[in-house]
């Protein structure tokens, strides 16, 4: 691969500092990767973008000023996917975008366009799903605990649905796939990376943990989601298509 690359730190505010830098400079042949999935050509020049908040916040404001909303806002989801290439598929939307005075956010005949209302929206419906499917259990410290996975890396678009809904209580959601998560006091909200037991089942309630109560609850809600299932009108098939299995492992009702 020829050309230059610019290696940027993972954040979205570093991302959006690349293309600042692109357009500054204009830069042609150029390509942005994840300082931590980097992949070298073999004749590419690297080059190190430090995140600049006010380099990003440019190109944000001057984003929004061309685009409707919604495209942005897909835009974010999108990066949020973190699929391979996904900054380079952003960059020609982006050139597609400042390079004409059209509207053209919703020319899906482009393929950087398509492509990133696509990825949108798979992000937008594992969004929606863990808004649905995170269970809380509660620990000794009386604070609400819920581990998730997700495939794309939803807990900046989670945060307010969960702030708004569990105003009252202290909780953390911890994704234990990319190690960090988000804790809330009461009062705010804050990233934050935790260290867990060598041999921690995050599949399991160890009563080494978690409160006395969270166990009897777990009891109640189970007898309860028993007492509502209607075993002759039981459909498996509906019933995985609207929650699928991989998310089983965080609902009380399905643990044995």
């Amino acid at each position: 691969m020829n050309g230059k690359i610019l290696i940027y730190d993972g954040s979205f505010e570093g991302f959006l500092t690349c293309i600042f830098h692109i357009f500054e400079y204009n830069l042609k042949d150029v390509s942005i990767q994840n300082e931590f999935l980097i992949q070298n050509g073999l004749f590419s020049e690297n080059e190190t973008i430090i995140t600049d908040k006010e380099k990003s916040d440019r190109v944000w404001q001057g984003l929004k000023g061309k685009v409707a909303a919604i495209s942005a806002t897909k835009m974010y989801y999108a990066f949020l996917s973190e699929q391979l290439g996904i900054e380079n598929i952003l960059l020609d939307y982006l050139q597609y975008i400042f390079s004409t005075k059209k509207k053209v956010d919703t020319d899906f005949t482009h393929a950087s366009v398509l492509k990133t209302s696509q990825i949108a929206k798979n992000v937008s419906r594992e969004k929606h799903r863990m808004e649905a499917f995170v269970r809380f259990k509660l620990t000794k410290d009386e604070i609400y605990f819920a581990n998730i996975a997700p495939d794309f890396n939803v807990l900046p678009l989670i945060s307010k649905h969960f702030k708004s809904r569990y105003a009252d209580q202290k909780w953390v959601i911890y994704d234990i796939k990319r190690n960090y998560g988000l804790h809330y006091d009461l009062n705010s909200l804050e990233i934050i990376q935790m260290d867990f037991p060598k041999n921690f089942d995050f599949s399991k309630t160890d009563d080494n943990f978690f409160s006395e109560k969270e166990f009897e609850f777990q009891k109640l809600w189970q007898d309860y989601f028993k007492s509502t299932n209607i075993t002759e009108r039981k459909n498996m098939k509906l019933h995985i298509r609207h929650v699928p299995k991989r998310y089983w492992k965080y609902l009380s009702e399905k643990q044995p």
